[in-house]
């Protein structure tokens, strides 16, 4: 059902914790399945990304995949960061089952909400960053869409 990658992210999962004084601060959640990830930024003058960190509370495979999205931006700029899609988080996990597809977007939401957090404290425009949601639910609900 999980690939060996989704087990070792969710066994040994890399970047738990908080980072004090974050840069950006982003937290999102799914009604439906009652998980909540919270990812911590910091970033440097050069915006790029020194360390990030997550607290998930749900399931193995949103753990997993809020370990691999921290793994995956840690050392990009911003710009980079923004790229990381909930599609990347999976293909870096070596895949998810299709129930399980909202735990990466949840990771995706939640780096672009720590972004925009961020962006606001700074007082600046990143390209491309969208407004976050508090519930992937309706987003997840596209997703479906688009890979029918």
């Amino acid at each position: 059902m999980y690939t060996e990658k989704v087990m070792d992210h969710f066994m040994h999962p890399r970047n738990v914790g908080e980072i004090e004084n974050a840069s950006g601060v982003g937290t999102v959640g799914n009604a439906k399945c009652g998980d909540i990830m919270r990812i911590y930024l910091d970033i440097d003058e050069n915006q790029v990304v020194r360390d990030a960190k997550f607290k998930t509370f749900g399931c193995g495979a949103a753990i997993a995949t809020s370990s691999m999205a921290t793994e995956l931006i840690i050392g990009k700029t911003v710009q980079e960061a923004l790229t990381v899609s909930n599609k990347a988080v999976m293909e870096a996990l070596g895949g998810l089952p299709p129930v399980k597809v909202h735990c990466s977007l949840l990771a995706e939401q939640a780096v672009n909400a720590a972004l925009w957090d961020y962006a606001k404290k700074n007082n600046i425009t990143i390209e491309g960053l969208k407004p976050p949601v508090d519930d992937v639910d309706e987003l997840h609900d596209h997703e479906d869409e688009d890979e029918e």
